[in-house]
């Protein structure tokens, strides 16, 4: 299961089932759980954890130290979780103290090939990077978010929960829950409605996610006033609620 080409260090911790290709080089402090799956020429540093069943294919480099010029060789790590699939040449690097110390993956994520993940980074469950996408660091990725090829993310954006971005798309601000938006500078086309549809959503809960769409990109409110429209509507809807909690939350102001 591990190729003799391999180069593993003695304080790697490997699970049982763990299949490791040819070339590929573990470093210190790196945890890979059970059925995970390492193809050949993939360099792995640590502290690093990778969660079980996850498949990293060739040419990666995971959890390199960070681009960042602060970084003075402080202690801080990667965590990637359960079921993801890291596609060829992508670059996930360790977070900073000048965060929280992490850069983090959830659960069942698709990272198509050389997608690049900065330090400090957040992402959540469910989740596709598309081919190229480039998050800077600090950007928070929430569950089910769909992003095109060639994606650019600005450091400290978020991306909300089942947001869509086109091929291309480059965000310099927030993206709420839900919103489709492409170009660049990135605008905001419409709901993600066809997504939600596939993820069981009703027609009524869509329908209540169109009102919340409409009070803040087509009834002319500014950010506050939509924030206080929404309040009102938030009781009836947890989606809705969602959003308001993110437009609560907002520091870089939000793609319109």
């Amino acid at each position: 299961m591990i190729h003799p080409t391999a180069i593993i260090d003695a304080t790697a911790n490997i699970g049982t089932g763990v299949e490791i290709g040819p070339y590929s080089v573990i470093g210190e402090n790196v945890v890979i759980e059970e059925g995970c799956k390492i193809s050949s020429h993939v360099v792995i540093q640590g502290p690093s954890h990778i969660g079980k069943d996850t498949q990293i294919f060739q040419f990666s480099s995971i959890g390199e130290i960070p681009q960042d010029k602060k970084f003075a060789g402080e202690e801080t790590r990667l965590e990637i979780g359960e079921r993801n699939v890291i596609r060829e040449g992508c670059t996930l690097n360790r977070g900073t103290i000048q965060d929280k110390k992490v850069t983090k993956i959830g659960d069942d994520n698709w990272i198509m090939a050389y997608v690049h993940v900065a330090h400090d980074c957040e992402i959540g469950n469910h989740t596709i990077l598309a081919n190229n996408v480039a998050l800077a660091g600090h950007v928070t990725v929430a569950d089910y978010a769909i992003l095109g090829g060639f994606t650019l993310v600005h450091q400290f954006c978020r991306i909300g929960a089942h947001s869509f971005t086109g091929m291309g798309s480059a965000l310099s601000k927030d993206l709420p829950p839900f919103v489709m938006a492409s170009g660049n500078l990135a605008k905001p086309y419409g709901l993600n409605t066809e997504g939600l549809k596939r993820r069981g959503y009703s027609l009524d809960e869509i329908k209540l996610v169109k009102q919340a769409y409409k009070i803040i990109y087509r009834s002319g409110n500014t950010l506050d006033e939509a924030r206080q429209a929404l309040r009102a509507l938030a009781g009836s809807s947890k989606n809705v609620a969602l959003m308001l909690e993110f437009l609560e939350n907002v520091t870089r102001g939000i793609v319109r």
